[in-house]
């Protein structure tokens, strides 16, 4: 970018740690809870992921916006970060399904970012010091006053981030993944109804349930268990979402009374603390949370690499006797999976659907099927 086209920006934290750089994207201040994601690639999958909602995104790949942006790759209609932070940025873009800069996306889309800081440096703080909030700002330069700001915010934790991003209607959902996808199964399961409940899905999710022959009905964190019991379903999907699972004291509640059904039950990031508080477990943040394409899980010499987006986790010493831990991550030996040893409930603490991100986790919709095949 031309040096006399350039905006100064200004990141501040918490802390009173502080970034100059420059803008792009929208201009105006923003705060949100600053976190880092070590992926390589999927930036615009980040950015439109509801988990992201209230957050400032810190990309630790060094070059943000090669391939520019295209509607097939948002995981929802819009981004949902607060803000993004890059060490480099790439106005023009080269890729042949390109529509649009990332800048211009982002600047649509009334999203500040900030690029030209050291991103490195930035990371090894938020590792050593947890994440905290954070401001981006090209109005307001001075990194005292700004703080001040970022001072006032409230915490991520204890926050209720669901009710922003869950869908207001009720709808279906047919489209599956594209033909290039990995795993491609045809199970003859068209007659296995799924009722999804949106904490903040991603669409690949939705994707991947009707690639295995799901028919998928998408209804809200607020509905009631008449509306969903009126589509007699097969199985519940629990989805990913933003915030403090705990706060979401309205989804732990309808689980509590789905789980009463004792139909299969699957969750996956948020749905998998839901299910886990449902169930009489205990959620805690993570210093720094888990966000990234190659976390390691396994349990008994099984390992998955996997994507994953969370700041929460289960406290293991919390579930009880009837509660199997499938999964951990292998960073950290947090809870990554569990499932229930007589009931058809199984979650996981990683994205299986992927988006961006490898495909070793695909099986858990296999498993899905399955469980809805034996009952």
């Amino acid at each position: 970018m031309p040096q006399e086209e350039k905006q100064a920006a200004l990141l501040v934290l918490a802390d009173g740690s502080f970034y100059h750089g420059w803008s792009f994207g929208a201009k105006g201040t923003v705060i949100g809870e600053v976190v880092f994601n070590t992926g390589m690639t999927g930036y615009q999958e980040v950015l439109t992921d509801p988990s992201y909602s209230g957050q400032i995104v810190t990309f630790t790949y060094p070059e943000l916006g090669n391939t520019g942006v295209n509607p097939e790759d948002e995981e929802s209609a819009h981004p949902h970060v607060k803000g993004a932070i890059a060490r480099n940025v790439t106005y023009r873009p080269s890729n042949w399904r390109s529509t649009q800069s990332l800048p211009d996306y982002l600047q649509s889309n009334n999203i500040p970012g900030i690029y030209g800081i050291d991103t490195r440096s930035l990371t090894r703080k938020i590792r050593s010091t947890g994440a905290m909030n954070g401001a981006i700002s090209t109005e307001i330069l001075d990194p005292q006053r700004l703080q001040s700001l970022v001072l006032e915010a409230p915490s991520m934790a204890g926050l209720n981030l669901v009710k922003d991003v869950t869908t207001s209607e009720i709808y279906e959902w047919s489209e599956t993944t594209a033909a290039s996808w990995e795993f491609s199964p045809a199970t003859g399961a068209s007659s296995f109804t799924v009722v999804a409940v949106d904490f903040g899905i991603k669409r690949n999710i939705l994707r991947r349930l009707a690639s295995y022959g799901c028919k998928v009905i998408v209804v809200p964190a607020t509905a009631s268990l008449e509306e969903i019991l009126a589509y007699n379903p097969d199985g519940i999907f629990l989805s990913n979402g933003p915030g403090d699972p705990a706060a979401v004291t309205e989804g732990v509640a309808l689980a509590k009374e789905l789980l009463k059904l004792e139909k299969p039950t699957f969750g996956i990031c948020m749905g998998h603390q839901i299910l886990g508080l449902s169930l009489g477990a205990e959620t805690f943040k993570l210093k720094f949370g888990h966000r990234g394409l190659n976390q390691p899980t396994g349990l008994s010499q099984q390992v998955e690499i996997t994507s994953q987006n969370h700041g929460f986790a289960i406290a293991a010493e919390s579930l009880g006797a009837d509660i199997e831990i499938t999964h951990l991550n292998l960073n950290d030996k947090t809870v990554a999976g569990l499932q229930h040893k007589t009931l058809p409930f199984f979650s996981v603490q990683y994205h299986p659907e992927a988006s961006p991100g490898p495909h070793d986790a695909d099986y858990l919709f296999e498993k899905f099927v399955n469980l809805m095949q034996a009952q």
